[in-house]
């Protein structure tokens, strides 16, 4: 039976033992939730009313439901999906199938995208269906697909994913194929970028948004763009010159998986790509 972990700060809020440490808790609520001992903690207890919703995001983004309240308390409204950007949400509700990943859910007049998969959930369904629904069902990689079969149905959605990496979503609609990109639409192209899996895929919707599923994330505490050695199932080399190729490409954010979201400039991120990848050729 999970506990309270006693790393936590005293108070109200607090996370338990079962947490696994995916981080994921920490991304919706920084500085107020902390790693200790390879666990997420709270670090001191909510002082406002925004910190108090950053400890609801991050109650409902945990996968392993670990993060707790000693008194019952309603919830509020308006808690997920979390806009990030204009028509661009963070969906929260994670799947530990995904091991916490995060998944975003996109609203467009051409079509709206879920881009990877939260788990299935009512209220989740609900805002989608009051956005008009899901076009497309953009996976990412094989790790990450989560309940994307059961939001398809729902929606009645394409749903792409590569072809190496296919057998984890048979009911996938659209297979993308080798190393070139795809236009899927006017201003949204999947880009194959073999390496942490040999079907991994990033997709940059009209030169701004990259989602790079655990192909790429930003780390907060060093200010610099990252990738996962550690978790590179498929090649490190395959992977480095994946990220050499995204150097031709313009985009002002990275909405990953794992790891932390960014915003720059154009420029500054491309900066940032280009010293990460002479870092892994290092």
């Amino acid at each position: 039976m999970p506990r309270r972990n006693p790393d936590s700060a005293p108070g109200d809020w607090y996370i338990d033992t079962a947490c696994i440490n995916c981080a994921a808790s920490r991304h919706v609520a920084p500085g107020l939730i902390v790693e200790r001992g390879d666990k997420s903690v709270f670090a001191r207890q909510p002082a406002n009313e925004e910190e108090e919703m950053m400890a609801w995001r991050a109650r409902l983004v945990c996968p392993t439901a670990s993060v707790r309240t000693e008194a019952k308390r309603p919830k509020p409204e308006g808690i997920f999906p979390q806009e990030l950007a204009p028509g661009v949400y963070r969906c929260g509700f994670n799947s530990k199938d995904s091991y916490g990943a995060h998944s975003y859910f996109v609203a467009r007049a051409e079509g709206n995208l879920l881009v990877d998969s939260p788990r299935y959930a009512a209220e989740l369904r609900k805002f989608f269906e009051s956005s008009g629904g899901i076009r497309d069902i953009l996976l990412s990689h094989q790790d990450d697909v989560a309940d994307a079969d059961k939001y398809a149905e729902a929606f009645g959605a394409r749903v792409w994913i590569h072809q190496d990496d296919a057998r984890a979503a048979p009911y996938a609609t659209h297979r993308i194929e080798g190393k070139n990109e795809v236009k899927i639409r006017d201003a949204l192209v999947a880009i194959p970028v073999p390496g942490h899996t040999r079907g991994s895929v990033v997709y940059l919707l009209e030169d701004r948004y990259l989602f790079t599923g655990d192909s790429l994330a930003w780390n907060e505490e060093r200010a610099q763009l990252v990738a996962f050695r550690d978790a590179c199932w498929y090649s490190w080399k395959a992977l480095t010159e994946s990220l050499a190729r995204l150097e031709a490409y313009r985009f002002e954010w990275v909405l990953p998986g794992h790891g932390w979201s960014a915003h720059l400039p154009a420029q500054e991120m491309n900066r940032e790509l280009h010293a990460l990848v002479q870092r892994m050729k290092a």
